[in-house]
C-alpha cells in the first residue's frame, strides 16, 4: 500500500498557532529524554507533555477546548492541556498508574480507551499519546476517538510502532528478537518482569497498518501522518514502506472529523 498523505490544501483550524517548529535541536532534546524516563520520569513526562501540547496547538485553539485525553496514565498531559486553557477529562483504565506519581488530575475518570464514556460528538479534541499499543484492539480504540469528536474537531493520536528502536519498551532493543524472548532476558537481568508485557500489555502496531486504518476512515480527513520526534525534514520516511517502520520511532496521526 501507498502512504496516507495529508489532505492537499488542508490547514489548521482557526485560532491554531503557527506550525510547531520540528527541528533536530528538538528531536536530539526528546529523544535524549528518553534515558532518563525511568530514573527521573517526572521530568521526562513534563518535557513530553510540554512538547506534544505545543505542536496539538498548531492543529486547533485549545483554549475553551473540550478535550479528552485517553489513556491519560500519571496525568502530565492533562494538566499541561488544563494549563492551555482546555477543558480536558483524562480517562485511563489503571487506578494505579493514575496514581503512581501524584494525585490524578481534576475531572480525570477510571475508563476504557476500547468504551469511551462519552457521548458521540462530544468533544472538540480527542487526544492520546503513546497508548495505542498498549491495548489489544487498537483500531476499536481509535474508532471510539473518532466517534466522540465533534464534527470539524480533531483527533490526535500517536503511539510508538513495534519496530522502531523503542517498540519493546524497556526491552527494547532485544524485542527484534521477538517480543516474548526480549521479556524473558528483562526478566533474568532484573529479577523481575518488565512493566510492559508483550502480548499483555504491549502489542506490536506498525506504520503501515495505523495508515491503513486512517485511509479507510471513512469519517475523517487526514491533516498529517508524521513522525513524532524527527525533524519536519525527516517527515518523507513515514512514505517510504519498511524504511518507515524503524525510522519513523513514533507516529503522529491527526485528523479532523468530517460531518
Amino acid at each position: 500500500m501507498t502512504a496516507v498523505r495529508p489532505t492537499p490544501g488542508a490547514s489548521a483550524a482557526p485560532g491554531a498557532t503557527r506550525r510547531q517548529a520540528a527541528t533536530l535541536a528538538r528531536s536530539v532534546r526528546l529523544l535524549s529524554a528518553f534515558r532518563k524516563e525511568q530514573a527521573d520520569p517526572e521530568a521526562f513526562y513534563a518535557l513530553m507533555a510540554r512538547d506534544t501540547v505545543a505542536q496539538l496547538a498548531s492543529y486547533t485553539a485549545l483554549d475553551g477546548a473540550t478535550v479528552v485525553d485517553v489513556g491519560t496514565g500519571t496525568g502530565f498531559f492533562t494538566r499541561e492541556l488544563q494549563a492551555a486553557g482546555a477543558r480536558c477529562v483524562g480517562i485511563d483504565h489503571d487506578l494505579a498508574e493514575l496514581v503512581s506519581l501524584r494525585a490524578p488530575a481534576a475531572g480525570t475518570l477510571v475508563a476504557s480507551a476500547l468504551a469511551l464514556p462519552f457521548r458521540t460528538g462530544s468533544a472538540d479534541v480527542c487526544f492520546s499519546s503513546n497508548v495505542l499499543e498498549h491495548v489489544p484492539d487498537p483500531w476499536r480504540m481509535a474508532g471510539e476517538m473518532v466517534r466522540v469528536t465533534r464534527p470539524g474537531g480533531i483527533v490526535y493520536l500517536s503511539f510508538t510502532n513495534w519496530l522502531s528502536p523503542w517498540g519493546g519498551h524497556e526491552t527494547s532493543p532485544w524485542h527484534y528478537l521477538g517480543g516474548d524472548r526480549a521479556a524473558r532476558r528483562y526478566q533474568r537481568r532484573h529479577g523481575r518482569p518488565p512493566k510492559n508485557r508483550f502480548g499483555e500489555s504491549l502489542h506490536p502496531v506498525s506504520v503501515a497498518a495505523a495508515l491503513a486504518w486512517a485511509r479507510s476512515c471513512e469519517e475523517v480527513q487526514v491533516l498529517d501522518a508524521i513522525p513524532r520526534y524527527l525533524p519536519r525534514w525527516a517527515e518523507g520516511v513515514v512514505r517510504v514502506p519498511g524504511l518507515r517502520e524503524v525510522a519513523t520511532w513514533n507516529l503522529v496521526l491527526v485528523l479532523r472529523r468530517l460531518p
